[in-house]
């Protein structure tokens, strides 16, 4: 009888509430590629584990959480694993990072592969190790020469070359291993002399000085490798210069260029002054909405400007008068996010895309543009896109969208608008954990894909230099840099949560990309504030498109970098909480923009009015007909322009 007493006591406790999970490991790294078997234990108030509980596991990020609690990495970066303990009681939730990082060195780049110095000079070689994925690596370099008789070699790159002949440096790490070529030629350099002697310039400006090395009989000596450095006159001024000999300074000041072969030295004066290129901004008008608003686009004809929206409705907004903007119709569909628009080339015909439609049919919807402010809807395509479809661009009939679902860039043929169909699919190869396109620009026959994790990637879709076309895209290069490092201070501070390429326009030799950053969170205690956001839009020379260079940068101080356009020697640019910006481009572009004086104008695009009143955060920029179109997505479309700049009086 006792017995049966307890037992119907303790069948009518109340079930254990769960007080917390305990993730082991509660700190791992794995490299890509790689799994980590991730367990859990569920424990009451008293730090009892609860026997009848049911844990759920999942996450993502920068790899995959399996049902299981199997993690899988990805890309470097983190992934998010969620331990979800259910019991009659109640849920706990708790969560851990998993770091993951690069695969092993698989190759080593070298700044050179050949060099000739003359005997006595000093040169310092670089790399970079990169694994198999094509990830940065950090690994230190180690150099031996083979013959340190005639070239002596310290083990981190600096090189003296001590008498006539030919080695071999090679530098390893890990497993990778590359190798230069070192010739020491017999001429002896007896004098330098370097060209222009001397400048002055602004800030910003690159001069690329040459030097010509002369032996005793005067003839001038070929090929060789030249040291070249830089030092400031006064404290405080800020310059580089490179192997070429390019120069650029960030302050204005006095400097002296150096350049050396074997023990003769010549010298160059170079003064800057300031770049002086600020502008102010007009505002001509303003169209405030009370939906978050999204991308805007100039219809060609420049009569009319779209306006999409995080909701179910793109808005046709009459610009014949810019100071009396008016909205005249809309276009409506089964979406909660229309992120981006384009027209055609000659404007007849029109694409948006959607996310999150109710039925789960997403993908793009074509329009009929001919009359630029009454558009309507005539087709759509979802068939291999219905996950969703971010962003997409419009070139010589077909569309090159990113497809949300696979992380695939996928090309539809709208040739026949009232039809359209897929005809061409590419994506990258490293792991679909994680794999995911952002955006994507056309220009010339090539496509350049903003692939986030894995950087910018260019394709030939008929440009003719890899025999590629819309139906079948061929690799060109990738540009894969580290993010996590990059962006190392907001993790520090805020815990680094989405980021990646996120954007990129080709200009001239150029491509200028943007890095999309969040913090994982927001502040403690803080509520309803203005989103944070980070990011660089940094500049790569493609003059060789096969091998990309990043060679500047630009980074708002005060927000991010979201979308560009680039008219004439003016890049223009939605910086989040930073507002709208422009940026001189113009001439060659070299080390900090920011620094260099480059930034032109700014405008905090608040005011009373719009979905999120007095605060700024600037999505992208539309330039059409001497008019800039800042899109905003808490206070609307602000049209705007340049502020004349008037020559000084003399």
């Amino acid at each position: 009888m006792v017995l049966a007493l307890l037992t119907l006591a303790v069948a009518q406790q109340p079930p254990a509430r769960i007080a917390r999970i305990e993730i082991a490991p509660a700190k791992a790294e794995i490299q890509v590629g790689q799994t980590l078997q991730m367990s859990a234990k569920v424990l009451d108030e008293t730090g009892q584990p609860i026997a009848n509980a049911r844990v759920l596991w999942f996450g993502g990020g920068d790899g995959s959480v399996d049902t299981t609690g199997l993690v899988r990495g990805g890309f470097r970066g983190y992934v998010q694993v969620v331990a979800m303990a259910v019991t009659p009681a109640g849920r706990v939730t708790e969560q851990v990072r998993v770091k993951v990082t690069p695969a092993p060195a698989a190759r080593l780049e070298l700044a050179t592969t050949s060099l000739n110095l003359a005997v006595g000079s000093r040169y310092s070689l670089t790399g970079t190790p990169k694994s198999v994925e094509n990830d940065v690596r950090y690994d230190p370099i180690r150099f031996v020469s083979s013959d340190p008789s005639v070239v002596a070699a310290t083990e981190d790159g600096r090189l003296h070359a001590l008498r006539p002949g030919t080695v071999t440096v090679t530098g390893s790490a890990g497993n990778a291993k590359a190798a230069v070529a070192v010739q020491v030629v017999t001429a002896v350099p007896a004098s330098i002399a370097i060209s222009p002697p001397a400048s002055s310039v602004k800030t910003g400006d690159v001069i690329r000085f040459q030097a010509v090395v002369r032996d005793r009989a005067g003839r001038a000596i070929e090929g060789l490798g030249l040291r070249w450095s830089v030092a400031a006159v006064a404290a405080g001024a800020v310059a580089q210069i490179d192997d070429e000999g390019a120069f650029v300074a960030e302050e204005q000041g006095s400097y002296t260029v150096t350049v050396a072969a074997g023990s003769v030295s010549a010298d160059a004066a170079v003064r800057v002054g300031t770049r002086g290129v600020g502008r102010g901004i007009e505002v001509v008008g303003r169209v405030p909405i009370e939906f978050q608003g999204g991308e805007v686009w100039a219809h060609p004809d420049g009569n009319c400007v779209y306006y999409t929206t995080i909701g179910d409705r793109l808005y046709s907004i009459d610009v014949t008068t810019p100071s009396e903007p008016k909205i005249v119709d809309s276009m409506m569909i089964d979406a909660r996010h229309i992120n981006d628009v384009m027209t055609t080339e000659d404007g007849k015909y029109g694409v948006f895309s959607r996310e999150n439609a109710s039925n789960r049919k997403n993908g793009i919807a074509i329009f009929d543009a001919s009359d630029s402010c009454r558009p309507k809807v005539i087709a759509d395509y979802n068939e291999t896109v219905s996950g969703g479809v971010h962003s997409a661009y419009v070139y010589q009939g077909h569309v090159y969208l990113t497809d949300d679902a696979t992380g695939s860039m996928r090309v539809i043929s709208i040739k026949d608008p009232y039809h359209p169909r897929e005809v061409g699919r590419w994506q990258t190869s490293q792991t679909e954990a994680g794999r995911y396109v952002h955006d994507i620009d056309v220009r010339d026959g090539l496509a350049y894909l903003s692939y986030w994790n894995d950087g910018l990637i260019v394709l030939d879709i008929g440009n003719g230099i890899k025999g590629g076309s819309p139906e079948k895209p061929v690799f060109v290069s990738q540009l894969k840099y580290d993010l996590d490092h990059l962006y190392r201070r907001v993790d520090e501070m805020y815990g680094l949560g989405a980021r990646g390429t996120h954007t990129a326009w080709r200009h001239k030799n150029y491509v200028f990309i943007a890095d999309e950053v969040y913090a994982s969170g927001a502040a403690k205690g803080h509520k309803d504030g203005n989103d944070l956001t980070w990011g660089r839009l940094q500049v790569v020379d493609v003059s060789n498109i096969e091998r990309p260079e990043i060679v500047a940068w630009y980074e708002p101080t005060d927000g991010g970098v979201h979308n560009l356009w680039v008219e004439g020697d003016s890049l223009y640019i939605g910086a989040y909480q930073g507002g709208g910006r422009v940026v001189d481009i113009s001439g060659e572009l070299k080390g900090d923009l920011l620094r260099q004086g480059r930034e032109m104008a700014w405008l905090f695009t608040a005011d009373a009015d719009g979905h999120k009143p007095r605060a700024t955060f600037t999505w992208g920029v539309v330039v059409k007909n001497g008019l800039i179109y800042f899109n905003d997505i808490n206070t609307g479309l602000w049209i705007t322009r340049l502020e004349r700049k008037d020559r000084p009086v003399p």
